[in-house]
C-alpha cells in the first residue's frame, strides 16, 4: 500500500468514527453569517476594544488549511479560497460532538465554527471558537500542505486544488468575471443588444480556422462547431438590429499552445453605419476601461505584462502590415515588392514559409524574378508571404498597444477593400503583450464583391488551404436583402484577461483547460 494509499485510509477512519458517533458526515446545509474573507473586510478594522465592548458572535464555514497547536490551543486557519481567517480552538472547552470533530480533523476538512470575534495578543482577528461542525471530510491530502499548489501540470488538471490552495489562482477568475461583466455593461451603455447564435453550424465560417465536426444522429446529419458567430450576427444588422454583440464560446481544431486552446471565449460585436476607424477608438475606451477594472480588483496603481509596465493612455500606436515590418522588424522596403523579394527575404533571414507553401518553395525563385512587377494583396502566395513575414519578424515585438491595418484582400475574405489600396482592405488586428488581442474591418456589404470572394476561398481549399471558407449561400441570400455599412470586432477574453493579470500562459485563465489524458485515463 502506498502512502497516500495510508493516508486515505486513516481519514475513511475518522470519518467512519465520526458516523459512529451520530455525526453527520455530510450535511446537507449549515447556516452561516459570513465566510472567512467577509469577516476580515467587515472587521478589519474593529480592535479588541471595540471587540470586547460589542461583542460579535459569528458563524463560519471553510476548509482548514492550517492546524498549529501550543499546549492546551490550537490555531486552525479557515480558508474560503480569498482568505483566512483563524480559529482560536480550545479543544477542552469543546461540546462533546465538536471535540469529536476536532479530534478527527485533517487539513483540507471543511467545516462550521461558531464563536466569538476577538483580536488575539498579537493582533490577529480570531474566531474563539464554542462550537465546531464537521461539513466534509478531505479523503485525500492537499497537496504540499498549506503552502499552495506549486505544480504547474496538477494546477490545470486538478483546478479544485489550485483554487483551493492559491488565493491569487481565485483573483485571476474573479477578474475574468469582472472583465465580462464589464464588457457588458460597456456596450450595454452604448445601446448594443446581447443576443445568442448558434454553436452549431452546417457551414463553418466566419473565420480562417479548422472546425470540430459532429454529427447529429436523428436528422443524420454532419454538423460544425462554430469557429466565428460573425455571418449569423451580420444577419441580425440585415434584419434591422443596428447595435449587437455575442460573448461566445469558439472551437477551432487546431494546435495547443501558451496562446492557442481548443476552446475558447470571444467578445464579438457589430455596429452598423460605423466604419473600422471607429471601432479603434471604441477598443481604446473599452480597453482601457477594462484595465481600470482589474486594477482595483488586483489591487495595483498600474498593470504590467511580464515585467514591462503596459502603458495603455491613449492614443495608441497605429502602422500599416508593410510600415510594421519595415519599422519594426527593420525589413529592407524593397523586400516587400513581390513574391520573389519577399521568399527571397525569407530565405536570407533563415524563416520558415508558410505551411501551404512550403510546397512551392522553389517556385518562388526558379520562375519570378527580383524586379517582375510589384504584386498587392489580392494575390494569395502574396498575401500568405506578407502576413507570415509580418507574424515572424514584427508580431512579438509589439509590446505595447498597437494597431496593425491595411490587411491584404486574400486574406480577409469579409472585409471591405480599401478605396485607396487597391488589393488591401479596411481591417486592423490589436497588439499588445506580444500578441493579437482583436480583429476587425469595415464589413463586406456588396453581396456579388462577397460571392466572388467566397469563390476565391474554394480555389484557395483546392489547392490544400484547409482553413479556407466554404460558400455561405444563405448569408449571400441575407446580403443580397441589403446589410448597411457597419464596422465589426472580434476580441480575445482569454488572452486579454493573460493581459491584464500578467500570466503567460492562456491555462492560467482558462479554469478547465483542454490537455492530453494523463497515464491510465
Amino acid at each position: 500500500m502506498s502512502e497516500l494509499d495510508e493516508q486515505i485510509e486513516v481519514r475513511r477512519a475518522k470519518r467512519q468514527r465520526l458516523a459512529d458517533a451520530g455525526i453527520a458526515t455530510y450535511p446537507h446545509r449549515y447556516d452561516q453569517d459570513a465566510e472567512p474573507s467577509e469577516v476580515r473586510a467587515r472587521w478589519a478594522e474593529a480592535s479588541a476594544a471595540d471587540l470586547e465592548a460589542a461583542p460579535v458572535t459569528l458563524r463560519v464555514p471553510g476548509r482548514v488549511l492550517a492546524v498549529r497547536v501550543h499546549g492546551k490551543t490550537a490555531f486552525v486557519d479557515l480558508h474560503d479560497g480569498r482568505e483566512k481567517l483563524q480559529l482560536l480552538i480550545r479543544p477542552d472547552r469543546l461540546p462533546e460532538a465538536a471535540r469529536l470533530v476536532y479530534d478527527n480533523l485533517d487539513l483540507g476538512d471543511v467545516v462550521g465554527a461558531a464563536g466569538r470575534l476577538i483580536r488575539t495578543r498579537t493582533g490577529e482577528l480570531s474566531l474563539e471558537v464554542a462550537d465546531l461542525t464537521h461539513l466534509a471530510k478531505a479523503l485525500r491530502p492537499l497537496p504540499e500542505k498549506w503552502h499552495g499548489l506549486a505544480d504547474v501540470e496538477t494546477r490545470y488538471r486538478q483546478r479544485y486544488l489550485d483554487l483551493a490552495t492559491n488565493p491569487e489562482s481565485r483573483r485571476v477568475f474573479e477578474v475574468r468575471a469582472a472583465l465580462v461583466a464589464g464588457i457588458r455593461a460597456f456596450l450595454d451603455r452604448r445601446g448594443f443588444l446581447e443576443v445568442e447564435t448558434p454553436m452549431m453550424h452546417l457551414l463553418p465560417g466566419g473565420a480562417t480556422a479548422r472546425p470540430f465536426r459532429t454529427h447529429h444522429n436523428a436528422l443524420d446529419l454532419d454538423l460544425y462547431l462554430r469557429i466565428a458567430p460573425e455571418l449569423f450576427l451580420k444577419r441580425l444588422l440585415v434584419g434591422g438590429i443596428p447595435r449587437v454583440y455575442e460573448i461566445n464560446r469558439n472551437f477551432r481544431n487546431e494546435g495547443i499552445s501558451v496562446r492557442h486552446n481548443p476552446e475558447f471565449t470571444m467578445l464579438e460585436f457589430y455596429w452598423a453605419y460605423a466604419d473600422y476607424h471607429d471601432l479603434m477608438e471604441l477598443t481604446e475606451e473599452l480597453v482601457t476601461e477594462l484595465a481600470e477594472t482589474a486594477k482595483k480588483i488586483l489591487g495595483k496603481e498600474e498593470l504590467s505584462w511580464q515585467g514591462r509596465p503596459l502603458e495603455l493612455a491613449r492614443p495608441w500606436a497605429r502602422y500599416t502590415i508593410q510600415e510594421a515590418i519595415v519599422e519594426v522588424g527593420g525589413v529592407d522596403p524593397a523586400a516587400l515588392r513581390n513574391r520573389a523579394t519577399l521568399a527571397h527575404e525569407f530565405e536570407n533571414r533563415g524563416l520558415y514559409l508558410p505551411a501551404s507553401l512550403d510546397t512551392t518553395a522553389n517556385y518562388f525563385h526558379q520562375d519570378l524574378q527580383r524586379d517582375d512587377p510589384a504584386e498587392d494583396g489580392s494575390n494569395s502566395d502574396y498575401a500568405h508571404l506578407l502576413m507570415a513575414l509580418f507574424e515572424q519578424t514584427v508580431e512579438d515585438k509589439l509590446l505595447q498597444p498597437t494597431f496593425i491595418t491595411g490587411h491584404p484582400t486574400a486574406v480577409s475574405p469579409l472585409s471591405k477593400g480599401d478605396p485607396e489600396r487597391p488589393g488591401f482592405t479596411e481591417r486592423f488586428e490589436l497588439y499588445l503583450g506580444g500578441m493579437e488581442i482583436a480583429n476587425a474591418f469595415s464589413e463586406l456589404n456588396d453581396p456579388d464583391v462577397q460571392a466572388e470572394r467566397f469563390r476565391g476561398q474554394l480555389q484557395a481549399r483546392e489547392h490544400g488551404d484547409a482553413e479556407a471558407h466554404l460558400f455561405d449561400h444563405d448569408y449571400i441570400r441575407a446580403l443580397e436583402h441589403g446589410m448597411p455599412p457597419a464596422g465589426g470586432e472580434g476580441i480575445g477574453v482569454d488572452r486579454l484577461t493573460m493581459l491584464l493579470t500578467d500570466r503567460a500562459s492562456i491555462r492560467d485563465v482558462i479554469l478547465f483547460p483542454l490537455l492530453r489524458p494523463e497515464a491510465g485515463e
